[in-house]
């Protein structure tokens, strides 16, 4: 007889809601504090909200789920006949998330399995996916992770920001990092890499940040076979949705493009202006 396993990730996936529907797919929800009001991200503000916010210089600051968050959500999904979880999140380097999960799998009534995948946004999201369609085949726990971990590691997440001061303030990158974007007037094509995000190159104009990054794009694509992409962006729909045209006209992948706003939590330390890709290898 083979066993239930149910998929848990966090609000920071930013999956589609039909397609978090469509797989089961469960998501515990990381907190956005604006002055001294905590609200959860995806139920209680939106990016949008977020944007305003930070346009009037209102203190913004996120926290992750407490574990025992994750403790309802592990002891529910077991009610309902899960057998096993296995619970992906965003990259410990970048939150405390993965911790609270790893604390609350130990009092869990079944079997939890906690993943660092090292991503966030849609490169988190398509590790979800890959998770659910292994499970959906009858695939083990431990097959589903071997799944989550083989996309974890073809993929790669790229962006340009506004303004790297967002990241140096909640801790993201380092002062030398935003230094170098405010006093030399360069706007920096950021990396996801090893879980941290770090510096890919270095440009001088937005307008050629965009050109740069969609050739960086299409670099990962022609090495890696059928992929899915997701443009992410926060404020910056126009910019992200003419990058998706051109990627969709360029490369003409196999796979699924999304185009979506990032929420609170991202959005929190970026900024407005943050344009993004995900590139996941199937």
């Amino acid at each position: 007889m083979s066993r239930h396993v149910a998929i848990v990730t966090d609000s920071t996936a930013y999956l589609p809601h039909r397609e978090s529907e469509r797989h089961r797919i469960t998501s515990v929800p990381l907190t956005v504090v604006l002055g001294d009001e905590a609200l959860e991200e995806g139920t209680e503000i939106s990016a949008r909200a977020l944007e305003q916010a930070m346009r009037k210089r209102l203190p913004v600051t996120t926290s992750r789920p407490a574990p025992e968050q994750f403790a309802r959500t592990y002891a529910a999904l077991a009610a309902e006949g899960a057998d096993e979880i296995v619970s992906l999140h965003l990259s410990a380097e970048l939150s405390g998330t993965y911790d609270a999960a790893v604390l609350a799998a130990r009092e869990a009534p079944v079997p939890v399995r906690v993943v660092d995948t090292g991503m966030v946004a849609m490169a988190l999201g398509f590790c979800a996916l890959a998770a659910a369609e292994a499970t959906a085949k009858g695939a083990s726990a431990d097959e589903a992770v071997a799944a989550v971990r083989a996309r974890a590691a073809g993929s790669t997440a790229l962006f340009c920001v506004d303004t790297l001061e967002h990241l140096r303030r909640g801790g993201r990158i380092g002062a030398a990092q935003a230094l170098l974007g405010s006093a030399l007037a360069v706007k920096p094509i950021l990396e996801l890499a090893d879980g941290a995000i770090q510096l890919k190159e270095k440009v001088r104009t937005s307008g050629k940040a965009l050109a740069r990054l969609e050739e960086l794009v299409a670099e990962q694509v022609a090495h890696a076979g059928p992929v899915d992409l997701a443009v992410h962006h926060l404020a910056a729909e126009e910019k992200a949705t003419a990058l998706a045209d051109r990627l969709a006209e360029r490369l003409g992948t196999s796979g699924e493009l999304y185009v979506s706003e990032v929420g609170a939590v991202i959005g929190a330390h970026t900024g407005p202006g943050l344009v993004g890709v995900v590139v996941s290898p199937r």
